[in-house]
């Protein structure tokens, strides 16, 4: 170029081009969609950035993270919990040497614990180690104790930030032994989920959606509309306080969870040994190839272990709202209180509980980080005049609610526009993807579990509240990765995958006696003369709001 010879410069630089997209297109062609999908997804993350790489940070260690964690989980007002003196110490068999054998020899590939023993290892030596291992779970269990190695763990920071400069902003992710975590949850699917079934008085599971079988956002979403939907129809306005709890997992008093648990029908033995298993805990940090010192720790439910989401559900089962006619839902620490109109006057009332509830499970209800929505039904056009505001809680137009945002008039309008800007970006992450010759086959794979997933998240709540508009948007999204060869023509369009979505949910309820959702279904009916067979059982009263998820399987190809 410097000579004048501009022709020759232009086509040494188109064959340097080409050089390097021939390059790329060979990068990722080996990657199968079938027999590499470890190596797909790790050059799905490479490529698109997924993976954050952490820079060093002035001030960050794995010393002083270790400190900064243990230092919230540290009760300043610790008390021991008390045991229980009438379980007999005797030799049981709670667990079985083949369902020990069937646990191992299905382990999935986790993480290792501070005991150095591999998931892979425990899987492949199954057959051997299953009768061991089964004693010493049942000696374990009968005696009411823990090994100490077991109450050990390694705290994984992980950033919740694109760029964290702070302690604060690494989430603690306890890495337990293998062994602590599969005892742990035979403890939980033998003891605990059925002592939830039936609950005592004074603990309440039916508003819980989070950790418990059946569970799910989607679930949580749907109880949350149809009870605002049902109070709009005799009030003006509905309330609905989503309230945030600071550090809830890692600051919980054990005392007061350990109280909790005593109510609940499980062996006194079992009892023990959760006592146990919650004392005497301590961790250390890794972070950037270092690992820090041991630190004990006086409170919460351990990040990262088996049992420490039942044992949120089980500390939360106590808060309830304290005035007839309000509503509490639950979704792990995320909580919603949903306020008429006509109870207007109590929503200090209900903060003030929540916030004296927090202060006894060593919690903190962080105020500045609540909001206030004041839903009103966007179909009829009424003048309505909206409650004052409180002093320190942020009133908005619309809430993210598990995920999904919903408008103050019930729109979901807004998230079908966010869902769909976020997944044009992973498009473009997509097209890079094929540039470094990714198959046609993998990238459809990826498109279905990034693109596809996003698109329907949650869709049995939020499919009746959208707008025609709305589902076209969404539609013509897909047909646009019909055009770019990420998702096949032949499959599914979005309306008929959230159809089968509905169909999926909607049959597990009715099979389930015990369903989250069970409740909200109207009585069953029984007929002695002959009918066109129909969908469901249930008695079809006066038709509701037909957005709800419930009301439109109802009354779906009934007529």
């Amino acid at each position: 170029m410097r000579a004048g010879r501009i022709e020759e410069a232009s086509a040494i630089a188109q064959w340097i081009g080409k050089a390097i997209a021939s390059r790329n297109r060979s990068r990722l062609s080996y990657v199968n969609s079938k027999t590499c999908v470890k190596d797909m997804w790790a050059a799905v993350r490479q490529l698109t950035g997924r993976r954050q790489n952490c820079h060093p940070i002035d001030g960050i260690t794995a010393d002083t993270l270790n400190q900064h964690y243990a230092g919230i989980s540290t009760d300043a007002d610790y008390r021991p919990p008390n045991y229980r003196h009438t379980a007999a110490s005797r030799s049981t068999e709670v667990v079985s040497e083949w369902q020990v054998f069937n646990i191992l020899d299905k382990l999935p590939p986790t993480a290792t614990g501070m005991d150095q023993l591999p998931a892979w290892f425990l899987r492949l030596g199954a057959p051997v180690f299953s009768k061991p291992i089964t004693h010493l779970f049942n000696i374990s269990i009968s005696t009411s104790t823990v090994p100490h190695q077991w109450k050990q763990a390694a705290i994984q920071p992980v950033p919740k930030v694109a760029t964290p400069y702070q302690h604060s902003d690494f989430r603690p992710i306890s890495i337990t032994p293998v062994l602590s975590r599969t005892l742990e949850r035979i403890i939980v699917r033998e003891f605990l989920y059925p002592a939830i079934l039936a609950p005592p008085t004074s603990l309440r599971f039916d508003d819980q959606y989070a950790f418990r079988p059946t569970g799910s956002t989607s679930a949580a979403i749907i109880a949350i509309l149809q009870s605002i939907t049902d109070l709009l129809s005799s009030n003006q306005y509905v309330i609905v306080l989503a309230l945030d709890f600071s550090k809830a997992f890692d600051t919980i008093r054990q005392a007061t969870l350990l109280n909790k648990m005593a109510f609940l029908d499980i062996p006194d033995a079992v009892y023990n040994w959760l006592v146990d298993f919650f004392t005497d805990h301590s961790h250390c940090t890794r972070y950037r190839g270092t690992t820090s010192a041991m630190l004990d720790i006086s409170a919460s439910i351990i990040q990262g272990s088996a049992i420490g989401p039942v044992s949120y559900v089980v500390n939360a089962a106590d808060l309830t709202p304290v005035t007839h006619g309000n509503l509490m839902f639950k979704y792990a620490d995320d909580t919603y209180v949903v306020i008429p109109a006509s109870n207007i006057q109590s929503r200090d009332n209900e903060l003030d509980h929540v916030a004296e509830w927090a202060l006894a499970n060593n919690l903190r209800l962080n105020r500045s980080k609540c909001v206030e929505v004041v839903f009103t039904d966007g179909r009829r056009k009424l003048q309505i005049c909206h409650p004052p505001t409180i002093p320190d809680i942020q009133r908005v137009t619309s809430v993210k609610i598990l995920g999904v945002t919903v408008t103050s008039r019930l729109s979901v309008s807004q998230h079908v526009h966010d869902v769909i800007a976020k997944c044009a970006q992973t498009m473009q992450a997509l097209k890079l993807l094929r540039c470094h010759g990714l198959s046609s086959d993998a990238l459809q794979v990826v498109y279905k579990a990034v693109v596809l997933a996003k698109l329907l998240h949650a869709s049995p709540a939020w499919w009746g509240f959208a707008t025609v508009a709305d589902k076209q948007r969404i539609e013509a999204f897909l047909r646009r990765g019909v055009r770019l060869n990420l998702y096949s023509a032949d499959d599914p369009t979005v309306s008929q995958c959230a159809a089968d979505a509905d169909d999926t949910l909607f049959r597990a309820v009715l099979a389930n006696d015990h369903h989250v959702l069970r409740h909200l279904l109207p009585d069953r009916t029984s007929h002695s003369y002959s009918l066109r067979p129909r969908r469901h059982d249930c008695s079809l009263t006066i038709k509701a709001d037909s957005r709800n998820f419930i009301t439109r399987q109802l009354f779906k190809d009934m007529y």
